[in-house]
């Protein structure tokens, strides 16, 4: 097994590059996700296209000399058997892991997958979902920009068992490295997908029958006070901007969030999470 030394490799820089930048990884369809947790997570998504190994992690799988890594123990079987069963397996100096590695502490291995794709506004999608649920659970974003919060309402939405996330264009890229890792794992698991223009997606789903609820100042009722529709869908805008007028006013029903003090907002992933578990 030859073992990659040098930061200049062809296939180190391109890494980099889809670690760096959206247009590479949509290009690509591929992008980057680190840790055992996540490589295993992406190994049941079944889209793995080559997996990097640090030479330290690479030589402990090869010997099975297991003992002293619980993590990969505990959650990395699907991972052993694809460095012992998959030829795709690129191995790097443990210097050079640590130059690409996008976390602190590296456990030595990432994987380059393939960007899932979801057709989730056609008909047959919604009814089968409804069937399988009962119900149906939309959370649409306008220009979310925070690669955190974009992560963790997708974390939260998998929880409260969202039917799938509907994005703006200008809301940030999922498969950014941050935003990948604080999905931990429910990006492979919810289906999501960007949308041209968010105002057409919306009228669109409001003729298959899903209301559409909105936290705004305007609300005159506490999210916690209405009988929502087992067909619904959450509207959340952008962090300083909130939702703009025109996607506002497609709402069915404007919601408000009763806060108390001083404060004149919430984090947009905060009530996000309150409007996902009330729906």
């Amino acid at each position: 097994m030859e073992i990659i030394s040098s930061k200049d490799n062809k296939k180190i820089k391109y890494i980099r590059s889809l670690l760096e930048k959206g247009s590479i990884r949509k290009k690509n369809k591929t992008f980057v996700v680190e840790g055992i947790k996540l490589v295993s997570e992406a190994l049941r998504y079944g889209r793995v296209k080559e997996m990097v190994l640090s030479e330290s992690l690479y030589k402990e799988i090869i010997s099975e000399d297991l003992s002293s890594n619980t993590l990969l123990l505990e959650n990395g079987e699907n991972i052993v058997k694809y460095v012992k069963e998959d030829s795709s397996t690129i191995v790097v100096s443990d210097a050079v892991f640590k130059a690409v590695s996008e976390t602190v502490n590296p456990q030595g291995v990432l994987a380059l997958v393939e960007t899932p794709e979801h057709n989730i506004l056609d008909r047959r999608f919604l009814e089968t979902e409804y069937k399988k649920a009962g119900k149906i659970k939309f959370l649409l974003l306008e220009d979310t920009a925070d690669p955190g919060n974009l992560g963790t309402m997708m974390r939260t939405a998998e929880a409260a068992g969202v039917t799938g996330v509907i994005m703006s264009k200008g809301t940030v890229d999922i498969f950014n490295p941050k935003v990948v890792r604080s999905t931990m794992g429910s990006i492979f698991r919810l289906p999501f997908c960007y949308v041209e223009d968010l105002k057409k997606a919306i009228k669109l789903l409001k003729e298959l029958g899903i209301s559409f609820y909105a936290t705004h100042l305007r609300g005159k009722n506490s999210y916690k006070g209405i009988e929502y529709s087992n067909k619904s869908a959450i509207l959340i805008g952008n962090e300083a901007r909130g939702l703009s007028d025109e996607i506002a006013d497609l709402a069915d029903i404007y919601v408000l969030i009763p806060m108390q003090g001083k404060v004149e907002s919430l984090n947009a992933a905060v009530a996000a999470a309150l409007m996902m578990y009330e729906v």
